[in-house]
């Protein structure tokens, strides 16, 4: 069941993309070194800037698991309760961008 709420109680399966994350280190690691003796260094940077976004990654990844059950619930943890009353993302009223023109002032275009 949706309740319109899942970005905010969303959890993610840290295990997995920790897992993923050292699979995509490995993987950036040979490219970088593979590129750099090749002898391709556009290649070889941009296999180092992944390397790097995977380390930042995995950081946040291991500061998750390591925060408990609020990140990484076990299954004794139940599911977040969907927020009580009202709308959990209250929208702000529509405006209109542009006034409607009336013309000459007869209520017709």
């Amino acid at each position: 069941m949706r309740t319109g709420s899942e970005p905010a109680t969303a959890r993610s399966a840290l295990r997995a993309r920790l897992w993923l994350s050292v699979w995509g280190l490995v993987w950036a690691v040979f490219g970088t070194a593979l590129f750099a003796l090749v002898g391709l260094p556009g290649w070889s940077a941009a296999c180092g800037v992944l390397l790097l976004v995977i380390v930042v990654d995995m950081a946040v990844i291991v500061r998750h698991i390591r925060q408990g059950p609020h990140y990484q619930p076990g299954r004794d943890v139940p599911p977040y309760q969907p927020p009580r009353g009202g709308d959990p993302y209250p929208r702000p009223p529509t405006r209109h961008r542009h006034p409607r023109r009336h013309g000459d002032g007869r209520g017709h275009l």
